[in-house]
C-alpha cells in the first residue's frame, strides 16, 4: 500500500487498471470498511482519500475537534487491501482560495441545507476536485448521507464527469444505529437514546402515506430534538406513489445524527 500526499504522485499511480475511489475525512469505521470492500469487489486499484475538508464546515461547526486517527486509518486500509491512500495537506487540494465552486442548486438549500447552508457547496466542490485528482472509474459513497449521495449523482450527471457513482447501504451497529464518525461524541445516555432513530425508521417504513410515516417517526423520536422528518421521492423531489425515501435528522446534545431508509407510498 502506498501513502501519498501530492496530486502528482496520484496521476500516474494506477496505470491502466480499473480504478475506484472511496473519499473519507478519516476516523474510519466499519461503514468506511464496507465502502472499501465494495470497491475491492469491483475495481483493480482502490484509492482511499483521507482529507478533512475545511470548506464543508460552517463557522460554528466542529472542524477543529473532528476526530483524526490517521495511523489507525492507515492500518485499516492496509488490512482491507487498499492500493493507495491519498492524505493531502489543504494546500494540495486548494492551491488557492476557490473563486469558482459547485452550486448544489435548490436541493442544496433544503433538509440539511437549511441547517448548514454552505455545506453542500463545500462537499460538491471537494468531491469534484478529488474526482479530478484521483481520476477513478467508480466512486463509492454511503447511503447514510443520502442527500449528499443524491447531489453527487446529480453533479456527476449534469457536469458529464464520466464516473460511476456507487451507493453502498448504510452500515449499522447491533441496535440499528447508523455508524458515523460523530457517534464518538455521544455520552453513554445519549448513545442509548440514539437507538430511537432506527426504531423510528422501522416504524415509518411500516406506514403507507407521508402523513402516517411522519406521525409514526415523531412518536418514536419523542424526547429527541428533531431537525426534520421528511418523506420524498428517491431523487428527493416531492413524494409520489411508489418508491420513496424517509429522512431523519435529530440532535442529542451538540451531536446531529442523520439516517434514512426506503419506504413504499401507497397513498399521498
Amino acid at each position: 500500500m502506498r501513502v501519498v500526499e501530492t496530486r502528482e504522485d496520484l496521476y500516474t499511480d494506477s496505470g491502466d487498471a480499473r480504478r475506484g475511489v472511496v473519499m473519507t475525512m478519516g476516523a474510519l469505521h466499519e461503514g468506511h470498511a464496507d465502502l472499501i470492500r465494495a470497491a475491492r469487489d469491483r475495481d483493480e486499484h482502490v484509492t482511499v482519500t483521507i482529507f478533512v475538508n475545511p470548506m464543508q464546515f460552517g463557522p460554528q461547526e466542529d472542524l477543529a475537534r473532528y476526530p483524526r486517527t490517521l495511523q489507525a486509518d492507515l492500518e485499516l486500509c492496509e488490512r482491507l487491501g487498499v492500493n493507495t491512500v491519498y492524505v493531502p495537506q489543504v494546500a494540495d487540494v486548494y492551491p488557492r482560495t476557490p473563486v469558482v465552486t459547485v452550486d448544489p442548486g435548490t436541493l442544496g438549500t433544503e433538509l440539511e441545507g437549511v441547517v448548514r447552508p454552505t455545506h453542500f457547496r463545500g462537499v460538491l466542490t471537494v468531491v469534484c476536485k478529488l474526482l479530478r485528482i484521483t481520476s477513478p472509474d467508480d466512486a463509492y459513497f454511503g447511503e447514510k448521507d443520502y442527500q449528499q449521495l443524491t447531489l453527487i449523482r446529480a453533479m456527476v450527471a449534469d457536469l458529464n464527469l464520466g464516473v460511476t457513482v456507487v451507493g453502498v447501504p448504510t452500515s449499522r451497529e447491533s441496535d440499528g444505529l447508523a455508524r458515523s464518525s460523530r457517534n464518538v461524541y455521544l455520552t453513554k445516555d445519549q448513545r442509548a437514546a440514539a437507538a430511537a432513530i432506527p426504531r423510528a425508521l422501522q416504524a415509518g417504513a411500516a406506514m403507507s402515506s407521508p402523513a402516517a410515516i411522519e406521525s409514526a417517526v415523531r412518536a418514536e423520536l419523542d424526547g429527541l430534538e428533531i431537525d426534520y422528518v421528511a418523506v420524498r421521492d428517491p431523487d428527493l423531489g416531492p413524494p409520489v406513489l411508489g418508491a420513496g425515501r424517509l429522512l431523519i435528522a435529530a440532535r442529542l446534545g451538540t451531536t446531529r445524527l442523520l439516517d434514512n431508509c426506503a419506504v413504499r407510498l401507497e397513498a399521498l
